[in-house]
């Protein structure tokens, strides 16, 4: 599933008048960008939600002939449903059979995704995550298995367990790609039209199985940001887009 139903609003003016998935990063759109990586990763189905400007998505991706593959588009128009109110209103558009891969349009990563995967065996979900410097933290055990969150500016906790404290934890930064198993859609029953999936796992981590996996060497690239977007390169003459390794190493 591609998270494409998001406002955008860190990249006004451009999403004044187009959704953020199809702005253009060296040569193609971020929707495009996503939709490649899923599918070099062996990904035949591909589920997209909608919202802002949906019809300029679903006319971008009859243009393209959904770039050759089985691509379902679950509309939000009537109203936002955050992250993990868009997981559960596209419950009937996945196949009960395997786990679902979760990517949002706005990142670009050096993640092995087919690898990555591969690694969603015995877990309920299971969250890609990093070292990487920022405010908010996952929270994991010694098996790295979630058990909260916390902002470290401001002393924050999320956490089912009480009198958690995160200095005995394992502290690492989520890259907003995940797998996600079909047996976790029972336990969204209790939840609201709309809400975000971080909430979800943190509310269900001390009753289903959720875990972390490392990548040490992430290169990550959040582009939901207009001044990140402007100190992207551009193609060269000759040259009709950039891989995302190419914009990854030009920063």
């Amino acid at each position: 599933m591609i998270f494409a139903a998001g406002l955008g609003t860190r990249l006004k003016p451009l999403t004044d008048t187009m959704p953020k998935a199809l702005v253009n990063v060296g040569g193609q759109t971020l929707l495009q960008r996503t939709i490649k990586k899923l599918e070099e990763a062996g990904v035949g189905r591909i589920v997209i939600n909608v919202h802002h400007f949906s019809e300029q998505i679903e006319n971008y991706l009859k243009a393209n002939d959904n770039f050759g593959l089985d691509i379902a588009v679950s509309n939000e128009s009537a109203g936002l449903l955050e992250t993990g109110g868009g997981i559960k209103k596209a419950r009937s558009l996945f196949s009960t059979e395997g786990n679902i891969l979760i990517h949002n349009v706005d990142i670009l990563s050096n993640v092995d995704l087919r690898k990555f995967y591969a690694q969603h065996t015995q877990c309920d979900a299971l969250l890609l995550v990093s070292k990487r410097t920022t405010k908010r933290y996952f929270l994991f055990d010694d098996e790295m298995r979630l058990v909260g969150w916390t902002n470290v500016e401001t002393g924050e906790v999320k956490s089912p367990h009480p009198h958690l404290d995160p200095a005995r934890c394992q502290m690492y930064a989520f890259s907003g790609i995940h797998s996600f198993s079909p047996s976790l859609f029972d336990a969204m029953d209790t939840f609201p039209e709309r809400f975000g999936i971080v909430d979800f796992y943190l509310q269900m981590c001390s009753r289903y199985d959720i875990r972390g996996v490392v990548k040490d060497d992430l290169k990550l690239l959040d582009v939901g940001k207009l001044d990140t977007l402007e100190r992207l390169p551009e193609p060269q003459a000759g040259h009709s887009h950039l891989s995302d390794e190419e914009i990854l190493m030009s920063l």
